[in-house]
């Protein structure tokens, strides 16, 4: 009866050990540190996945932050990846300047990604960047072009920040520039709530509204006049380059956006998710994940 009650002690103990191991490498998995753009500001950066993996890098939109990707680095479709992150400047746990030129000037966001590049040192990473992600994009292209990366996917990208390609929301552009503390506010909700055709849970919208809370002001108003490089970073794109939109987007043209895309690089594919908005990458997120894993996929080793 001991030797059966010692069995069963040194099996809990095994199990208790295996179970802190676990968690100790999932723990150790994940790294959070900062890097110094050229203008001084400071990156958050995040990291998780597998470290020797192939890596891809997201780039979130507008008031958002590393948060909106919580659904793909717990994904474990995609823990087989090097999984980086970074707050974009003015969001987050990133430096929030008060100079409306830190914001309005394009190539700044283009070089806080170069930067976050250079720190991680993530070889041939693909770039995935949602909504004025893409623009981040755009811009790193014209600047550095794609030497350095294997592809890259906008999710319900801008393309261009004209009305052309934005659907017109005046009065929540307004309120979200708004000195009043209540109608910045509502119309920050107001904004979040137009991302999505499937709503997310509350607890997730909640914690994507304090998210977007956080942003900076300064920076909010600047962004409608940030300079975006499309025209010349696009058609230097030799890698492949993806073009995934929700049809039920109610915040980008999706059609037209795509048209100006192709007009400045016909090699590039889409994408389109019938039943999504404006954030497939969290209103389908198993189907997302899927479809991001076999693009990275298939360019891997190019």
């Amino acid at each position: 009866m001991k030797l059966i009650v010692r069995g069963i002690w040194l099996v809990v103990l095994l199990m208790g050990l295996s179970s802190m191991a676990l968690s100790f490498q999932a723990a150790a998995a994940e790294k959070n540190y900062t890097v110094k753009a050229p203008d001084g500001v400071e990156i958050a950066v995040q990291e998780s996945g597998d470290p020797a993996g192939p890596a891809i890098v997201f780039i979130h939109g507008l008031l958002g932050s590393h948060l909106n990707w919580d659904m793909q680095v717990s994904s474990p479709k995609l823990q087989h990846y090097r999984l980086i992150s970074y707050d974009m400047r003015g969001h987050g746990l990133s430096g929030k300047p008060d100079d409306a030129e830190a914001y309005r000037d394009g190539r700044r966001w283009a070089d806080d990604l170069s930067a976050v590049l250079k720190a991680t040192g993530a070889k041939k990473p693909v770039l995935v960047g949602w909504s004025l992600g893409g623009v981040v994009i755009s811009n790193y292209l014209a600047a550095y072009g794609d030497d350095g990366i294997a592809a890259v996917v906008y999710v319900d990208g801008v393309i261009e920040l004209n009305a052309a390609l934005i659907t017109s929301h005046p009065d929540v552009y307004a309120g979200m520039a708004s000195d009043e503390l209540k109608v910045h506010l509502d119309a920050v909700k107001t904004f979040l709530a137009l991302c999505f055709e499937i709503k997310p849970d509350t607890a997730t919208f909640e914690r994507l509204l304090s998210n977007a809370a956080m942003a900076s002001w300064t920076m909010t108003r600047t962004v409608p006049s940030m300079t975006v490089s499309a025209a010349e970073g696009l058609p230097k794109a030799r890698v492949p380059v993806l073009l995934l939109y929700g049809d039920k987007d109610v915040l980008v043209n999706v059609e037209p956006s795509i048209a100006r895309a192709r007009a400045l690089n016909p090699a590039i594919q889409t994408k389109i998710y019938a039943d999504s908005g404006h954030a497939p990458f969290l209103e389908e997120a198993p189907r997302f994940n899927d479809d991001l894993a076999d693009f990275r996929d298939s360019i891997s080793g190019k």
